[in-house]
């Protein structure tokens, strides 16, 4: 099934980043995305300052907290503004995606990217946004705003680039930061909505019902990548298996691929034994996220080899999470690193 690369990616811009992919993992990618560059290279933090934009909405504190020129500062409704009154700015995920677009276009044209590839958009999960950067008395109320707004944002994607030439995968970690009950760094919940299992489920199962049919759609579990570590340490694979049993089983269309990540010190088959009971269907491809920078492909043959005594299904290879923060001169390593474990696939 050959590799799969989960978004972001320590260059700098976006033809850098695809004709990098390209030139050492090609033949070993059915999608290429444009690395998350420019004000995405921290995921969703930029989500805060488009925010804080609009009108009606207000920074919670009074002193901006820094990252790389954007405030991560939670957004509030200004008193007396109810949310459903609210014209959000763009989110700038449509105008980075149709930027970047017409490079992959262009590179494959002049046949740098191999004709049969697609353009992968990453995008968050209206509840990881909402979750992390909206205060906690008004998510309820804000999180359709902010849905309808993200769901534009699609639409326009989808508009403008070929349905047979691109490909949108959503990035679910808040999810687990909930469904592992943890808190935020106020001490409150994170979850604004009762069954923190069926509530997150059906929320992303959403979202992939979002992309039409003819459209490729992936799902990209996570438990966070903050200066490369865990919000919190899965203990093995129980509950990402039973979060992606309970999303396939709510969503009405195919899921094109599913995404797990898998730690660097998990070759033992406890962490595996679960994904026995992964219930995706048969055309869903898989990747295990289990190839590390630290440990190249030695590390990810012992983990592929545990995965192997418990996943029967064919599956492709990835790294845990995206690279973008990663130290500069890693990437090619790992983009070699997938080529080795992947050689006689």
């Amino acid at each position: 099934m050959g590799a799969h690369l989960v978004g972001s990616i320590n260059f700098d811009d976006a033809e850098t980043t695809m004709r990098t992919a390209a030139e050492h993992l090609g033949d070993r990618l059915k999608r290429i995305p444009d690395g998350e560059v420019g004000e995405r290279f921290h995921w969703i933090v930029f989500q805060a300052d488009r925010l804080g934009q609009a009108d009606g909405i207000e920074r919670v504190g009074d002193t901006p907290i820094p990252l790389r020129m954007l405030d991560m500062r939670q957004v509030r409704l200004a008193d007396g503004v109810r949310a459903e009154d609210l014209d959000l700015p763009p989110l700038g995920y449509a105008d980075a995606a149709l930027d970047s677009w017409a490079v992959f276009a262009r590179l494959k044209r002049e046949g740098v990217v191999p004709a049969g590839t697609r353009f992968q958009v990453s995008l968050p999960t209206p509840l990881g946004v909402v979750g992390s950067f909206v205060r906690a008395e008004d998510r309820a109320e804000f999180e359709p705003v902010y849905e309808r707004a993200l769901a534009a944002e699609l639409d326009r994607i989808l508009t403008e680039i070929p349905h047979d030439e691109v490909a949108i995968q959503w990035d679910a970690a808040l999810e687990f930061a909930m469904l592992e009950g943890q808190t935020s760094f106020t001490g409150q919940p994170y979850e604004w909505f009762d069954d923190v299992w069926a509530g997150t489920a059906e929320r992303l199962a959403r979202q992939i019902d979002r992309v039409p049919a003819d459209v490729e759609v992936g799902v990209h579990l996570c438990y966070g990548d903050v200066a490369e570590k865990h919000f919190v340490e899965p203990r093995d694979a129980e509950h990402l298996t039973r979060f992606a049993n309970l999303v396939v089983e709510r969503a009405r269309r195919d899921l094109t691929w599913l995404h797990l990540p898998v730690p660097i010190e998990r070759d033992d088959d406890a962490y595996f034994e679960p994904l026995e009971r992964l219930a995706i269907p048969a055309e869903t491809e898989l990747y295990l996220g289990l190839v590390h920078r630290e440990d190249g492909a030695e590390g990810a043959e012992r983990r592929i080899a545990a995965a192997r005594r418990h996943v029967s299904r064919t599956f492709g290879v990835a790294t845990e999470c995206g690279f973008g923060r990663a130290p500069e001169g890693t990437t090619v390593p790992l983009f070699e690193a997938h080529r080795a474990v992947t050689a006689s696939w």
